[in-house]
């Protein structure tokens, strides 16, 4: 079973911004992709479409898996076996960019886009996500830890989204699961995934934390 065959390209305004979910890059039953943009990226006036599709209103079936992969880390870096690790990529798909852009949702330092892949359950479940909305409610040093578990609340009557899953520290709530990875905890058996903190990014307050999510 593949682990996703959608991913959401997502922008924002900024750090701390609401993310707006502005396409979806589909991998076809035929193994062919296609990439579309949603009706909500006509309605942001701040967002600028990705450089190469500047039309809102085509469907782009060529190249659309290589153009995006543009962003991608070049496997041939030496600390290439860390990053994949870090990612939880899976080193025998390493040359699959549509794979590689879900799992390490596309990030570079120039723009604001995000890939975010929509996951699907299975037993082998583990990707890499971050703690959303961080940034509304810092949090001192030592709050929370590398390797330790956090969980998890659906919020269904969330005012942007249906799909919002919190996360809690114990009692405390630290933040969001990102949206559109956020899918995968409203299926049937999600009750029995684990948040295990992979990493943190930290000076006075914990500024990010990345969360490894798993059976």
């Amino acid at each position: 079973m593949q682990e996703f065959d959608k991913i959401h390209l997502c922008w924002r305004h900024g750090q701390g911004g609401r993310r707006h979910g502005v396409g979806v890059l589909q991998k076809m039953p035929d193994d062919t992709f296609a990439f579309k943009y949603s009706e909500e990226a006509k309605t942001i006036s701040e967002f600028t479409p990705y450089p190469e599709f500047q039309n809102f209103d085509q469907e782009y079936k060529a190249n659309v898996v290589e153009i995006f992969g543009q962003r991608l880390t070049k496997i041939d870096r030496p600390d290439i076996h860390t990053f994949f690790e870090f990612w939880e990529v899976d080193a025998a798909q390493a040359f699959d960019k549509f794979y590689l852009l879900g799992k390490t949702q596309g990030l570079v330092a120039t723009d604001n886009f995000e890939f975010l892949a929509e996951y699907k359950l299975s037993k082998n479940t583990h990707f890499l996500t971050e703690v959303a909305s961080l940034s509304l409610q810092p949090l001192p040093r030592g709050t929370v830890e590398i390797g330790d578990s956090l969980r998890f609340e659906l919020e269904p009557k969330n005012e942007y989204d249906p799909f919002a899953v919190r996360v809690f520290k114990g009692d405390l709530q630290i933040g969001y699961i990102k949206k559109y990875h956020n899918k995968i905890f409203h299926e049937q058996g999600a009750e029995k995934l684990k948040l295990i903190v992979k990493a943190l990014e930290k000076n006075g307050v914990i500024k990010r934390i990345f969360i490894k999510v798993c059976f």
